[in-house]
């Protein structure tokens, strides 16, 4: 009788521990299910930029006096870049109909451009302004030909610029800072255009009486 109870009782405990372990499994199954998305295709970094790094330097030597340009060099690994990345985004929105021109230049790697870069510029909505720019092909000479004071050894790094004026700034910025920053560059009035309204402004003068 004794061994019977015993024989019951292993019984018992195994058919319990399978029971359990087919709930657990089914549990498991039912959360796989709700984490497993979707994969990013190709097409999706398709629908961002890819600049070389000379064609990135072209970019940077633009010479549109009437527009002011807000290049943002980041990373989606680093916290300092996405925590002053939705000052940025705010002054974008707050600018549309300017004349203002946003770029997001991501620094990450190539792995990380068809899921965290492409998961940022859906966030934020701004896959038109995102650049991908492959940062282990950038040489000492890419910063020295376009940056006064960045050497690439930190990011953030934000250049601003109008006309043949820039400001640069290497590390995160307060949104207070960037208001500012962009303030003064828009009120800004380049060489070539200043002295462009002085000779529309001669030419159009009053005219003296004749005699």
């Amino acid at each position: 009788m004794r061994k019977l109870l015993i024989y019951s009782f292993i019984s018992f405990s195994f058919f319990a521990c399978k029971k359990n372990d087919e709930k657990v499994a089914e549990t498991q199954a039912k959360e796989d299910s709700i984490k497993v998305e979707p994969k990013k295709s190709q097409a999706d970094v398709a629908q961002l930029k890819e600049f070389s790094p000379e064609k990135m330097s072209d970019y940077l030597q633009n010479n549109h006096s009437d527009t002011l340009y807000v290049t943002n060099f980041f990373a989606t690994w680093c916290g300092p870049c996405m925590q002053e990345i939705p000052f940025f985004h705010k002054k974008l929105e707050k600018l549309k109909g300017q004349p203002v021109k946003f770029t997001f230049v991501s620094l990450d790697n190539k792995t990380d451009w068809a899921t965290k870069v492409s998961d940022f510029a859906d966030e934020y909505n701004i896959r038109k302004e995102v650049a991908l720019l492959d940062g282990s092909l950038l040489k000492p000479e890419f910063f020295k030909q376009n940056f006064k004071t960045w050497d690439g050894g930190a990011i953030p790094f934000t250049l601003i610029k109008k006309g043949d004026k820039t400001d640069e700034t290497v590390g995160s910025m307060s949104e207070a800072a960037l208001d500012q920053k962009i303030k003064d560059l828009l009120a800004y009035q380049p060489e070539s255009k200043a002295k462009e309204s002085k000779e529309k402004t001669a030419i159009s003068g009053p005219k003296k009486a004749l005699k």
